[in-house]
């Protein structure tokens, strides 16, 4: 048995012996992303790198992965076989309908599709802490779960994994996302709500087509389209508390059959984010009320579709302050980053409303790289010197959950 330090250092060696296959892989994984359910190679490829790391694993949800690392230590299992403690790490596996313009070496094999968010990173460091905690069995109290997750980016992967039993039996639960509003290799770790509730809306409309030259004839539905998208920004500006965070966004708007021809039929998609439950419940009347009354001053009408998604994201206080600590172990107090939050959603959410855990955030911005773009930019691109920092948090983490 090693000391706290002892165990840190030795992280931080196979940490440093493993680096260049945990970069490797996250180039890999992003030359050849595959959309939300989608995952299927990107999954084999992960169930390959286990099976010759000796870690069993079982397929689940289609795409998804559950794998066990059991521990060596003394106390790992009672009598019985059952484990002291299990602790849950996650990574999720799913890319974005983006075109990628990096320009990079090991750009997207996949016209249309990009690890624009950082998936690609996330297996990636999940499998390098794989690497490090198969050497390290004899300093794991207990057993390490590693869930590889699809469809993220839908909103729906965190549900179908726990329905397939990925939280069964799970004492804590810990996920990282690589972060393009952080400095490189800075951490934010903090407890309480860390990000937004996720909802989802798609209007219809419902016009009149006619000729274009003859616009009298008919009720254009591109023209109730485009009033709804800046109607629905004065719903933000005006009819909100500015004390209040809220995001809408429209990200998708599809009219017309031809240029000659005024639309009959339109239709717009977007989403909602909010801070509060009680603005998230207000949300789906104001919306429609707003909709209905926009679509009326113009002879037409608007069915409004409203699907809640996850709620929002909030770090449990012990297992944040947990995390706090691997981070000032590892790398010292100062890589903690002082982050307030975003209103991007995560579908971890789903995890932590179950088991308690954390969420951490892992710097990744470099302007000497071009590494500023934002999550889900076709310009997206990471500092990959921090990816072996982000393998050794969650391996730190998992040892310091299951020592307790």
């Amino acid at each position: 048995m090693g000391t706290e330090q002892q165990i840190t250092e030795r992280i931080k060696e196979l940490a440093a012996a493993t680096e260049e296959t945990i970069i490797a892989d996250r180039r890999y994984f992003h030359a050849h992303p595959e959309l939300s359910s989608k995952e299927v190679s990107t999954a084999g490829t992960i169930c390959a790198r286990l099976a010759r790391m000796g870690i069993p694993y079982e397929r689940v949800a289609k795409t998804g992965i559950i794998a066990t690392i059991a521990g060596t230590a003394d106390d790992a299992y009672d009598a019985q076989g059952n484990p002291k403690k299990r602790v849950a790490l996650r990574a999720d596996i799913d890319a974005l309908p983006v075109l990628e313009r990096t320009g990079l070496p090991y750009e997207s094999k996949n016209t249309g599709v990009m690890h624009a968010c950082g998936h690609d990173c996330h297996i990636a460091m999940l499998l390098g802490a794989a690497r490090i905690l198969v050497q390290m069995r004899d300093q794991i109290h207990g057993e390490v779960r590693l869930i590889f997750q699809p469809a993220e980016e839908i909103s729906i992967g965190s549900r179908m994994m726990i329905k397939a039993g990925a939280l069964d039996g799970v004492d804590g639960i810990f996920g990282m996302h690589i972060w393009s509003e952080i400095e490189a290799g800075l951490i934010s770790a903090d407890p309480g709500q860390r990000m937004a509730n996720t909802d989802w809306f798609r209007v219809d409309i419902e016009g009149v087509s006619a000729h274009g030259s003859m616009p009298h004839k008919g009720v254009d539905a591109v023209v109730v389209a485009a009033e709804l998208v800046v109607a629905l920004q004065v719903l933000v500006s005006r009819d909100i508390s500015p004390f209040e965070p809220l995001v809408v966004t429209v990200g998708e708007v599809h009219g017309g059959e031809a240029r000659n021809i005024m639309a009959g039929s339109a239709y717009l998609t977007g989403t909602v984010r909010t801070w509060s439950k009680k603005t998230r419940e207000a949300m789906p009347d104001r919306l429609r009320r707003l909709i209905d009354r926009s679509a009326k001053a113009f002879g037409a009408t608007a069915k409004l579709t409203y699907e809640a998604g996850n709620a929002g994201l909030s770090n449990d206080k012990k297992s944040a302050e947990r995390a706090q600590v691997s981070v000032k172990k590892l790398f010292g107090e100062e890589a903690l980053a002082d982050y307030q939050g975003t209103l991007a959603g995560e579908d971890f959410a789903e995890y932590l409303e179950r088991v308690p855990g954390a969420f951490v955030f892992l710097g990744c911005r470099n302007p000497k790289m071009d590494a500023v773009h934002a999550q889900h930019s076709c310009y997206y691109r990471i500092d990959e010197s921090v990816l072996a920092k982000g393998s050794m948090l969650s391996t730190q983490y998992a040892v310091d959950f299951l020592a307790e």
